[in-house]
């Protein structure tokens, strides 16, 4: 190890992790809140990011070591998809589901239902001097994805008749509120805060569109994981003890007392629990959320290549994967650290 490399390992010099203000950031919260991270001899330094290109761009450039991330940017560095291209690894899937496609209360849900009358809708009786335009929150996002599979399957065609766009997701319910986009995909709580204000409402969630899809990751700087590879595995340790508390539905209520601090989401108790706690009040219709939210499970967790090549296939067919990548994903889904830490997390 380099003179540098060594200096880095010292705890003076923090872990920084970064996360964006989403219900999904739970286990990054419980962790800081229920003295996991010191539980397991870290010392971490939190970054509240707005949103995923700036998680992209500050792993990028290094100045964060790891992240809670959508599983597209992993690959987006780590496969060279874009002129960002850094080595990468995914040791931990945080969760899965989580999202929900939100649409504004100007479009009725007896008329669209569960989207099966968006497209008469759009050729009879669309009168806005712009395009349908739905907001999702990155290129190479699950939300992307689910939001196109959601509109193939109601017979829409992306440009021809709907417009996506890309927002940070606390944006996006003031720009549905404001008018300036009609719908949008996005996790927790962002479309319970435009559902439970009566800007919008809900056809579809994401464990309805793919059940069993992965969601964010853990996202680690190869770099990082050279230079201080135990607490690499530390901190997977200690993400998955808080991936296990916030799965527990006793626990819930806790939860969601945490995730209101103005330091994860901000988000009321009212907004947070319709998705965390009980049935999801969709605007519309009530939707049974045992399986909304998935933090933790047999299989859960685990960074497997079947659940990176759900993202890659999704990507390749919304038409967002490019002709070239540099290398495999098994380079950079690394089971053998999520096992480490397993392993770590059973003899402690």
């Amino acid at each position: 190890m380099s003179k540098s490399a060594a200096s880095r390992n010292n705890s003076r010099f923090p872990l920084r992790l970064g996360y964006v203000p989403l219900s999904d950031c739970a286990p990054i919260a419980v962790a800081r809140e229920m003295g996991l991270f010191e539980r397991h001899g870290l010392n971490v330094s939190l970054s509240r990011e707005i949103g995923w290109a700036s998680v992209r761009d500050k792993i990028y450039y290094g100045e964060l070591d790891a992240a809670q991330s959508i599983a597209g940017i992993a690959l987006e560095l780590g496969l060279g998809f874009s002129e960002l291209r850094r080595e990468v690894a995914v040791p931990l899937i945080l969760n899965l589901h989580g999202n929900a496609i939100t649409l504004s209360s100007s479009l009725k849900p007896a008329e669209i239902k569960h989207g099966e009358g968006l497209k008469d809708h759009l050729k009879y009786a669309w009168k806005k001097n712009r395009p349908f335009t739905l907001a999702a929150t990155h290129r190479f996002s699950s939300h992307h994805i689910l939001l196109d599979t959601w509109l193939r399957r109601h017979g829409l065609v992306v440009p021809d008749e709907v417009e996506i766009i890309f927002l940070p997701p606390p944006l996006m319910p003031r720009h549905l509120k404001a008018g300036t986009i009609d719908g949008f995909c996005v996790g927790e709580p962002w479309n319970s805060e435009a559902i439970l204000d009566g800007t919008g409402w809900c056809p579809a969630t994401s464990n309805e569109l793919s059940h069993g899809h992965p969601e964010k990751v853990l996202l680690v700087a190869e770099a990082f994981i050279k230079e201080r590879k135990e607490e690499t595995i530390a901190l997977v340790a200690a993400l998955l003890d808080a991936c296990r508390m916030c799965q527990d539905p006793g626990f819930r209520n806790e939860l969601v007392s945490i995730l209101e601090m103005k330091a994860y989401t901000g988000a009321s108790k009212e907004v947070l629990k319709n998705s965390l706690a009980g049935d999801f009040d969709g605007g519309s219709e009530t939707f049974h959320s045992d399986s909304f939210h998935v933090f933790h499970g047999e299989t859960v967790n685990r960074p497997t290549i079947e659940k990176a090549s759900w993202v890659l296939a999704g990507l390749r067919a919304i038409g967002s994967l490019p002709e070239i990548t540099c290398g495999s994903i098994s380079r950079i889904y690394r089971e053998d650290i999520f096992h480490a830490a397993v392993n770590r997390a059973q003899s402690a």
